[in-house]
């Protein structure tokens, strides 16, 4: 079966909606990985950023990553307008999903899991503020399986009754770019995706 190229998909989004600036609610996993999602979309869409990740720990890890972030969207110039919303943290929501795949191999089942947690919460989010579209900043990530991101992400649209907006961010140098910003804007690169299970791969 032949994979689709979901960077082009939203392109052809972006190209049909020119000068509309439709509400996109973006579920952000870090400033780092947010940098070129954020230089990308922010001059086709009205953004609310979302930093959901429960499955982060220590506390103090995430509140360190939420803290970049703000001081990312505060500094990048292309992010005037662009809304941070926190919806909490509670590990246990991790937790409860990862039971009985904490042996799981890294970038599997328990990854597939901790995607659709959070993919769930902005779907859920998005409704809630009349966004017309959602997605996730993770498809940056050479490490992400943004095959199956993508697969979770239309089926919680349908869900929730919202658009997912496909994305393969990594593609054209979009890994590459957020390398760059990461530097330009001197911001902190965590060394492991965010739990414990990650922690203990590296």
């Amino acid at each position: 079966m032949n994979k689709i190229n979901y960077a082009k998909e939203t392109e052809k989004i972006i190209e049909s909606r020119a000068g509309l600036r439709p509400k996109l609610l973006l579920h952000a996993c870090c400033a780092p990985c947010s940098s070129a999602c954020l230089e990308y979309l922010a001059g086709h869409f009205d953004i609310t950023v979302l930093f959901y990740n429960p499955n982060i720990s220590p506390q103090a890890e995430f509140e360190k990553r939420y803290g970049e972030l703000q001081r990312l969207i505060k500094e990048m110039p292309c992010c005037a307008g662009v809304k941070v919303i926190d919806i909490g943290y509670d590990y246990g929501d991790f937790l409860k999903i990862a039971a009985g795949l904490e042996n799981a191999k890294e970038g599997a089942e328990r990854c597939f899991k901790c995607y659709q947690l959070r993919i769930e919460a902005a779907a859920r989010l998005a409704n809630e503020l009349g966004c017309e579209y959602f997605c996730t900043t993770l498809t940056i990530s050479p490490l992400k399986n943004s095959q199956k991101i993508n697969e979770i992400g239309f089926a919680a649209a349908q869900l929730w009754g919202v658009k997912w907006l496909p994305s393969d961010f990594k593609k054209k140098n979009g890994f590459k770019r957020s390398v760059e910003l990461s530097g330009e804007y001197k911001l902190y690169r965590q060394n492991y995706c965010g739990c414990v299970f990650s922690q203990k791969k590296d």
